[in-house]
């Protein structure tokens, strides 16, 4: 007989996740439109630029950064280093254009850096091509091609501690020190190039105390990223270095799949070298609608 388990979610703050990308402008419409081909596209084109020469006359910065975005996209690699596109020199015209083209995708998240501050991460709806804004200003937002933006995986690397403490566990837990001591002494020894090591805590026999003891222990980290679908995948980087909670979620928010990571960025996290390509020919094919 199969055996299901469902837990009840540990609340770790991933509804910053969501709630902190709603600064950004996106039109609703955009999202539907783009993902359903050429003919949808050229409609959403003549919705909103009835006259293709005043597009090119108000918007040549953001016809050029989209272009030289789809360019990137097209060369780049999973482990390349990502490519940045700034947005500090176009006018809001401009930058609502960006966001009617790029969408709104399925992946948002937020990464705390040590002033206090936070960025905020959105992927559009072409894989691998981010929109990225540190803080309020505008003047920091960029547009990023690549498998996850630098300054996620740079805060998940630099700002974690390096060692897992493990302190004596309260009553009635029953496996969570044995899953501690594993995971301390894999995060220790990754390396980069090395292979993830997962610990599947959904088959592991372990209560509600365990689970609270092992949430308390590693923590919460500077990254939080959640996936949005039928269900949700949630990513936390945990406050020790190269840990990290990745957790799945059913429609009614329960736990289908809970694990721990022991290595870089999750892969279920990161853009593929297929999808490079693909949002490169995509754009593409937007901004021909756009602009012809």
């Amino acid at each position: 007989m199969e055996r299901r388990i469902m837990k009840t979610a540990a609340r770790i703050g991933y509804e910053d996740a969501a709630a902190a990308v709603r600064g950004f402008f996106v039109d609703m419409d955009s999202r539907d439109i783009v993902h359903s081909g050429p003919t949808a596209v050229a409609a959403l084109a003549r919705r909103a630029w009835r006259d293709v020469d005043e597009l090119a006359k108000n918007c040549p910065n953001a016809i050029t950064l989209l272009s030289n975005a789809a360019a990137a996209a097209r060369g780049q690699k999973s482990g390349a280093c990502t490519q940045l596109f700034r947005l500090s020199n176009l006018s809001d015209l401009e930058r609502n254009l960006i966001a009617e083209v790029l969408g709104e995708g399925e992946v948002a998240g937020v990464v705390a850096l040590p002033d206090g501050s936070q960025a905020e991460i959105q992927e559009s709806v072409l894989a691998g091509i981010w929109r990225v804004r540190i803080g309020t200003d505008q003047a920091h937002e960029y547009v990023e091609v690549g498998a996850i933006p630098q300054i996620a995986q740079r805060a998940a690397t630099d700002l974690a501690p390096t060692d897992l403490a493990i302190g004596t566990a309260p009553d009635g837990a029953m496996n969570v020190l044995p899953v501690l001591a594993e995971t301390r002494e894999r995060a220790r020894a990754w390396r980069p190039g090395m292979r993830t090591h997962v610990i599947n805590l959904t088959l592991l026999p372990m209560n509600d105390i365990d689970l609270a003891f092992l949430q308390q222990s590693v923590g919460n980290g500077p990254v939080q990223l959640i996936f949005r679908g039928y269900g949700a995948c949630r990513v936390q980087a945990t406050a020790t270095r190269n840990v990290w909670s990745v957790q799945f979620f059913n429609s009614i928010d329960n736990i289908i799949l809970d694990t721990l990571e022991i290595g870089g960025v999750p892969i279920v996290a990161l853009a593929a070298d297929e999808d490079f390509e693909d949002s490169a020919e995509r754009l593409q094919e937007i901004m021909k609608a756009y602009v012809t």
